[in-house]
């Protein structure tokens, strides 16, 4: 006691306490029991005195360096009640500096080296058991919050074995939710350091975790009502936090490779199941640090491109299955966590932006349109993966964009790399790239002035690119041309660089280049055009400072280009063809420039018309031509540039003549080119085709020169009625004379066509390509309006003469619908407005609304019987041009299908009420009208059923139905309405029999799985074909009368077992979904005791329709099916069943314990394969082998023929010849090993399962025949000496056959 108190004076005041702490452990060895007890009530005294507070620092770790040297000195029992004392400290709340906490390892780390037994709780352990005692209750008690990092970090020091460390990591991650966020991130960088001495998992786990569910939490106050002044924690601080735990991470990880193998091992066990359950915003960031170590980099883009893919995938499957969506809760979509990533990134997460970039970049590149073949853009190989592929590609481009806009820093990085890619990658499609240029400029066309120098970089290589990206770059740089005078200036030369190089596509790129910046540098004066397509941003507006200035500037630099573009004049057709096509745009939003380009087109016009108004015909066709020795070629495109008058002088009338008071000297020029037209209407009607020399007798092969220049000739005529039509017609008001006009000029297009499709079809080849109508869709709307709609009686007597010609609506119909098929294929149309999508919206809706209205109002039986004419029915050409349109509005114009389907109903005004009713009671509205077709047609005589008009209406109710929510009695209406025609009528038409059940099959998807329908359907297959034994007669159950004789096999045999292939991968998807529950939910003893697997829905339903099928299979395998493709197709839809059904017995296996066993209809379903399916697998095995081989001996013999007859030809042939027999063979008997492989399997893995469970399910299987043998020499021997004689025999009397016909042609 005196000596504790001296300690404690001199410790107080500083004076020589380390030598007095000498001193007594000097006077107090261990070795005597009074020294022992000495020196522990002074190591109490002094953790007591140092966790007091009253010492100087200096004296405090003085104290505990002596303690730590001296510690090891202490008997077993001492260290114990050392520790003991330690802890109680820390349970009391005694600790005031926490600096005893260093002592604390020292003592357990001794207490582990002690071998004799100590008395602890009553009991004698060693000491290593002492100190596990010791640490379990640390981790029992209440830790101080302000010492936890300490207390952690203590750790440390100390031997854990794994079992501890794990107890210890837990206890730490209990604790984080206790501290305030700034105390989180050097608790998590002690939490790692500890984890290396194990548990590496559940550290990464935890804190993962933790930040998941701490951004769940902050998600929900926000999106809450409370106001934000309440919310907790703020979005900045909690930001920080993450990105400062995420650094810590990723240092720990380069120190150690092990945790960085952990994390990946952590993500990839996610993906097994449910790839978005396991990731989560703060995970993702965590990963896309990690890429910034080099040996980690690959694969943490690999794991994310994969769970990318695999989550659209899941969402795709979702979306199409409602058996799915009731067994699966709705998730996060990955994008939505990934974009949330990208905004929390601006809170310092710089090491987490090079990482997104890459990522977007990876997407982008790997998952765009794929390469270009025939002319067209391939997205990807299968149906099944297209969209998701595009979602992928999207989310890439939705990355870069958000990063772009957030950080300033990387925005040159993003730019340089977009270009690189437009500019290296000529030969692939790179539209994804050029939009997202677009997008990019669009948002901070200012800020990125400073990265000119790589977009004139990217102008340099301008004449080497596709016209189309040329395009595409020039409109998506544009606002940049704005704003930089300079990167104008640039583009200017090497525009006029191009303007004259060599290659043609070099001058079309400076014709596309010139043009674009006529439209958008406004000349002063200008109409303000609301057509504008190119929406500039707000950013843009701080630019027009000088308004005034700028548009005078402009206009010079207009008048520039137009001088420019004279030059084309005198080039190729098609430069001059771009360059037609491209003036009516231009003067739409410089309408300044009427003047100079009007000028510019009479002055070219000129050259190619007779001014004689006598002189027949009016335009010189024979200018056009260009002839160069052997080389024939069209010269100038006179139908082109007579269209772009047309439009451009329509376009004056309508716009600008209104607005001009009396100017004489402008109009002067319009009315000169009214003249002019109207001289050559005039005249083209007058002409015969002798005339232009494009009569009957005239030539018109491609292989002669005169047959080519006759073929441009009629070309350019053909072109010109139509442009002549549309003119007299936009002039016309309804005149009589001026329709009698346009039937003459269209008599003369229909003989010329006449003429030329006859010539063609008695050529060795048809002509595949039609030609682009000139009407523009405007016209072609107005004109299906007036021919079909059109009721006011001042126009009926003129109407009726175009009206009088079938031909003339037949061609209008026609080119509505060629316009329409264009919008499909390329998302525009050719002519004015063509690229402007509202406009082109609009012309589609008028368009719709007659052609519904024509096939509603003259059906297709009531035209046919009238007269019969060459080609299609109107009506009919009506409804494929409706089946184009409802398709292409769902590809390009889904947002406004509301819009689209109103503008359909021929109701008066539009009320306040109209607008409340829903897309659904729209499209059920036009549904109900193709119902009523449908029904006609069908219940028409079996000779007038039209089987192209029944599948078109099919295919319009399919497009249709997708606007129906599911979930509404109209949907339901529709389901049982296509159920009904299904069932009750019996065409026999393959074709549309496929359509109609297809139909019913997408739509019963919809409500619930389609498996009792495959059940039904494989019932009335097998009624109808009869059984593979000859001697059992079939009932036939006549479920769908749509199933007969000639539908059932192939048509409909294969449509159920592409549906039933569609319902083992919803199933063998949340076999492997559970699998991945079941795995991780197996990571901890206590939350897989809870899991009540037994009674798990999903199971359930799983086992349910494993059932179906396979009662539905029981039924095919006993068909009688014709060989070939319907038998393959079966095989390995069977062998795909026993696949499925061993995923799930392996699934069983994984989860059964074997007090726990099976649920009992998990043994049903065993017992049901065993009896239904495997004996009977094996009887329909030995059939299409027996069926096979019958057949296959005639082959054989007939190929062996034919290879003995061409011996004389070569071993070459021969050889080809076998081969090409084998490769048949192998590929028809291939499915049989494969199938008998599943099966087998299975069955093996049912033994395992029996055995685990204690539960017998052998005892349903049939145990197939042994086919394990063995080789007897002797007998082969026999066989191979018998088979070689009856060769030699054969050899000889083919040999005798082959002799003959020689001998024959010798006699002759």
């Amino acid at each position: 006691l005196q000596l504790t108190c001296l300690l404690q004076k001199q410790a107080v005041k500083g004076k020589a306490t380390g030598a007095l702490l000498r001193a007594i452990f000097k006077g107090s060895p261990c070795s005597e029991e009074d020294g022992a007890c000495r020196r522990h009530k002074i190591y109490i005294c002094c953790i007591r005195l140092v966790e007091s507070g009253d010492l100087q620092k200096e004296v405090a770790s003085e104290i505990l360096g002596l303690l730590m040297l001296e510690a090891h000195h202490f008997p077993g029992p001492l260290l114990v009640q050392l520790a003991n004392e330690c802890v109680d400290v820390i349970k009391e709340g005694s600790l005031v500096n926490g600096k005893s906490l260093e002592l604390l390892p020292i003592i357990l780390t001794a207490l582990s080296t002690k071998k004799e037994n100590v008395a602890y709780g009553g009991d004698k352990l060693s000491g290593e058991e002492c100190k596990k005692q010791l640490i379990d209750a640390l981790c029992s008690i209440r830790w101080p919050q302000q010492y936890v990092v300490q207390l952690t970090s203590m750790f440390k020091d100390i031997p854990l074995a794994a079992e501890e460390v794990e107890c210890v990591v837990k206890n730490v991650l209990k604790v984080f939710s206790k501290l305030t966020l700034q105390e989180i991130p050097p608790l998590v960088h002690q939490l790692l350091v500890l984890s290396a001495k194990g548990s590496r998992k559940s550290a990464l786990h935890g804190v993962i975790a933790f930040f998941d569910e701490l951004d769940k939490q902050h998600r929900e106050e926000l999106s809450g009502d409370e106001l934000l002044d309440f919310v907790t924690v703020p979005s900045g601080e909690l930001h920080h936090v993450e990105g400062t735990v995420i650094l810590h991470i990723v240092f720990a990880i380069k120190l150690d490779c092990e945790l960085g193998r952990e994390l990946l091992k952590h993500f990839k066990a996610g993906q097994q199941g449910d790839s978005s359950s396991n990731l989560c915003p703060f995970g993702i960031a965590l990963l896309l640090s990690v890429t910034r170590i080099q040996r980690f980099e690959e694969q943490v883009f690999d794991l994310l491109k994969t769970s990318v893919v695999k989550s659209f995938k899941d969402l795709q499957l979702l979306q199409n299955s409602k058996f799915l969506q009731n067994l699966v809760p709705h998730k996060t979509c990955i994008s939505t966590m990934i974009l949330e990533v990208v905004k929390n990134s601006v809170h310092s997460w710089d090491h987490v932006t090079q990482g997104l970039v890459e990522l977007g970049f990876i997407l982008m590149d790997l998952y765009g349109p794929k390469k270009i073949l025939d002319g067209k853009t391939i997205e990807t190989n299968s149906g099944l993966s297209k969209i998701p592929s595009q979602q992928a590609c999207k989310l890439g481009a939705d990355i870069l964009l958000e990063t772009f806009k957030v950080h300033e820093v990387i925005r040159e990085d993003i730019l340089e790399q977009i270009l690189n890619r437009v500019v290296t990658r000529a030969s692939t499609p790179i539209s994804h790239f050029l939009d997202l240029l677009s997008s990019v400029i669009i948002h901070a066309p200012l800020v990125l002035q400073s990265c000119s120098s790589k977009v004139t970089q990217a102008f340099d290589y301008l004449s080497l690119l596709p016209l189309q990206t040329v395009h595409g770059l020039l409109k998506a740089v544009q606002p940049l041309l704005k704003v930089s005078m300079s990167m104008r200036d640039s583009l200017i030369v090497v525009l006029r660089k191009a303007m004259f190089a060599s290659q043609l596509d070099a001058r079309k790129s400076a014709v596309a280049g010139f043009l674009l910046l006529l439209k958008h540098f406004r000349v002063l004066g200008s109409l303000s055009s609301s057509q504008c397509s190119q929406s500039i941003g707000v950013s843009q507006v701080h630019v027009d400072v000088h308004s005034h200035y700028n548009s005078v500037a402009n206009e010079t630099f207009c008048l520039e280009i137009i001088d420019s573009l004279r030059r084309c004049l005198s080039q190729q057709a098609d430069v001059r063809i771009m360059l037609y096509e491209g003036f009516y745009d231009v003067l739409r939003r410089n309408s300044q420039l009427a003047n100079s380009v009007m000028q510019t087109l009479l002055s070219q016009l000129k050259q190619f018309y007779e001014p004689k108004p006598d002189l027949l015909p009016p335009l010189k066709l024979e200018a056009c031509v260009l002839v160069q020795g052997d080389q024939i070629s069209l010269q100038e495109p006179l139908d082109y540039l007579l269209c772009c008058i047309e439009h451009c002088l329509a376009w004056y009338k309508s716009t600008v003549m209104p607005l001009k008071q009396g100017d004489e000297e402008d109009e002067g020029f319009y009315q000169e080119l009214d003249d002019m037209l109207e001289s050559i209407t005039n005249r083209m009607i007058k002409s015969e085709l002798e005339d232009f020399e494009l009569d009957k007798s005239a030539d018109f092969s491609q292989s002669t020169g005169t047959g080519t220049k006759n073929s441009i000739c009629a070309s350019l005529v053909m072109g010109i009625c139509e442009v002549l039509i549309e003119y007299n017609y936009s002039i016309s008001n309804f005149s009589k004379n001026k329709f009698e006009d346009v039937l003459s000029l269209f008599m003369c297009y229909k003989k010329l066509s006449d003429i030329l499709n006859e010539k063609a079809g008695k050529g060795k080849a048809k002509m595949t390509k039609t030609r682009d109508s000139f009407w523009s869709m405007k016209f072609v709307s107005d004109l299906l309006m007036a021919l079909f709609r059109d009721n006011i009686q001042s126009h009926e007597e003129s109407l009726s003469v175009l009206r009088s010609s079938n031909e003339f609506m037949r061609h209008a119909v026609n080119v509505a619908l060629q316009k329409v098929q264009q919008l499909k294929d390329t998302g525009h149309v050719c002519g004015p407005d063509g690229q402007n999508p509202d406009k082109i919206f609009q012309n589609l809706c008028n368009i719709t609304r007659v052609l519904l209205w024509r096939y509603t109002s003259i059906p297709t039986s009531v035209e046919e019987s009238g007269k019969k004419e060459k080609g299609k029915s109107i009506s009919l050409l009506c409804l494929e041009g409706l089946q184009k349109i409802f398709t292409t509005v769902q590809l390009f114009y889904q947002p406004r299908t509301q819009e689209f389907l109103r503008a359909l109903e021929v109701t008066g005004e539009e009320g306040g009420e109209d607008a409340e009713v829903s897309i659904t009671q729209r499209a059920a509205f036009q549904i109900r009208q193709f119902q009523r077709s449908l029904l006609n047609l069908l219940s028409s005589e079996e000779e007038d059923f039209d089987s192209k008009e029944a599948q078109l209406l099919v295919t319009v109710l399919s497009t249709l139905a997708k606007l129906l929510e599911p979930s509404s009695p109209q949907f339901v209406q529709m389901l049982s309405w296509t159920s009904k025609i299904c069932k009750e009528n019996s065409q026999e038409d393959a074709s549309f029999c496929k359509s109609l059940m297809s139909l019913l099959f997408s739509l019963h998807a919809l409500v619930k799985s389609p498996v009792t329908l495959l059940r039904d359907v494989s019932q009335d297959i097998h009624g109808q074909l009869g059984d593979i034994d000859q001697d059992v007669e079939v009932e036939k159950t006549n479920h769908f009368a749509l199933v007969t004789l000639k539908t059932a096999a192939p048509t409909v045999c294969l449509l159920v077992l592409s549906q039933a292939e569609k319902v083992l991968e919803e199933v063998d998807w949340l076999i492997t979904r559970l699998k991945g529950q079941v795995s991780q939910e197996m990571l901890s003893e206590e939350t897989s005791s809870q899991v009540t697997l037994q009674n798990h829905p999903t199971e359930k339903a799983i086992i349910m329709q494993l059932g179906t099928l396979l009662t539905f299979f029981h039924e095919l395998v006993q068909t009688a099916l014709p060989s070939g493709s319907c038998v393959d197709t079966l095989l390995k839809g069977l062998c795909k069943m026993y696949t499925i059904l061993t995923a799930l017995v392996r699934y069983y296996l994984q989860v059964c314990r074997s007090s726990g066993g099976i649920p009992k209809n998990m043994e049903k379903l065993v017992k049901l394969s065993g009896s239904h399916l495997t004996p009977l697998c094996y009887t329909y095995i030995s059939y299409v082998q027996n069926k096979k081989s019958t057949g296959e001996k005639k082959k054989e013999k007939t190929a062996v023929g034919t290879v003995m007859n061409k011996k004389s030809t070569g071993e070459k042939q021969q050889k080809t010849t076998f081969a090409r027999v084998m490769a048949r063979v192998l590929r028809e008997t291939k499915p049989i090993p494969n199938l008998i492989f599943a099966i087998e399997q299975y069955e093996k893995f049912l033994i395992s399962l029996s055995k685990k469970s204690k539960v017998n399910l052998m005892q349903h299987m049939k145990l197939s025949t042994s086919r394990d043998f063995k080789i007897k020499g002797n007998v082969l021997d026999k066989v191979l000496r018998e088979e070689e004689e009856e060769e030699e025999g054969s050899e000889e009397s083919t040999a005798a056959e082959h002799k003959e016909p020689p001998r024959k042609k010798r006699k002759q």
